[in-house]
């Protein structure tokens, strides 16, 4: 094994998540045959066939599949190495690299990286949009560092997660359909045409478990991934929303909110690796945000 050396990996793992040798090139700034002759080297280090050509992408092998999770895993041992060296390099502290849905970013970390900025200026915080299936992969991948997502996760005995914030959720109706009360319940709701957050997102579920224990089953007109956009249609008059408390803090023109009965809550959390170093930044980070999380409570 002491030929192996992290290109060799760098280069399988790219190959076998993009299954070309020309992306692993492109991505990596080199020539396809160098790509070519660092997995050959690696494969006679191994003494096993790890890819193989299917039609025009390339596959792994069984003992591809076997390897890929651990050399996954060493990388991003290796990422946090130096990311745990970053307080003591010069004062340069390595880029916070932070996942998170879109609705967060707009109306909670703001606040979190006005606390960060003052306390530890020098740290660079590089921000990811995603849904919460994509940010739990690229935490454990190493990509990002730790994640702020609608929980519940998949069970994953690399990872841990804790409840940070639990935001209700509140329904949205445009004003000339706005029904009597402060409150609706589920059967009102299903009675006008719903715009709905798309089917695959967190919020989505805890959603539809509320429609569930109502035993109605919503039909949307529509379903979009974004927050903002339903926020739009709905104050448009086409139709009403279930949607995340924090989105809708300020007045929306057009429309009119309204809790749900019984209320419903989504909650929000920190997603990380089991084995992530707390560096500095990282300490920091969590700090600040618990800290806007429990006032936003």
């Amino acid at each position: 094994m002491e030929g192996i050396k992290f290109r060799h990996l760098h280069m399988f793992v790219l190959a076998a998540e993009t299954e070309s040798l020309t992306a692993a090139a492109r991505e990596l700034g080199v020539s396809q045959p160098a790509v070519s002759q660092s997995l050959r080297e690696l494969e006679a280090l191994i003494g096993a066939r790890l890819l193989e050509r299917s039609g025009r992408r390339m596959r792994l092998t069984s003992a591809g599949q076997a390897f890929l999770g651990p050399v996954r895993r060493a990388l991003a041992a290796v990422r946090d190495g130096v990311a745990a060296t970053g307080d003591y390099r010069a004062g340069q502290l390595v880029p916070l690299k932070v996942g998170m849905g879109a609705t967060a970013c707009i109306y909670l970390i703001p606040s979190v990286l006005s606390l960060v900025r003052l306390a530890m200026p020098q740290l660079r915080v590089a921000i990811s949009i995603g849904n919460t299936s994509d940010i739990v992969r690229h935490i454990e991948s190493g990509e990002l560092d730790i994640g702020l997502v609608t929980l519940p996760v998949p069970t994953n005995p690399a990872l841990t997660s804790r409840v940070m914030l639990r935001d209700p959720l509140l329904a949205l109706i445009p004003t000339d359909m706005a029904l009597l009360g402060d409150a609706v319940t589920a059967s009102q709701l299903s009675a006008l045409p719903l715009i709905l957050y798309d089917a695959d997102g967190h919020t989505r579920l805890a959603t539809d478990d509320w429609f569930r224990k109502a035993s109605v089953v919503p039909a949307p007109v529509m379903e979009l991934g974004s927050v903002e956009a339903i926020k739009v249609l709905v104050a448009s008059g086409l139709g009403a929303a279930v949607l995340p408390g924090m989105a809708l803090a300020a007045d929306v023109p057009g429309a009119v909110r309204k809790r749900l009965r019984p209320a419903a809550h989504r909650s929000l959390g920190v997603v990380l690796r089991r084995d992530r170093t707390l560096d500095l930044g990282l300490r920091l980070f969590i700090s600040k945000l618990e800290s806007v999380a429990s006032s936003a409570s």
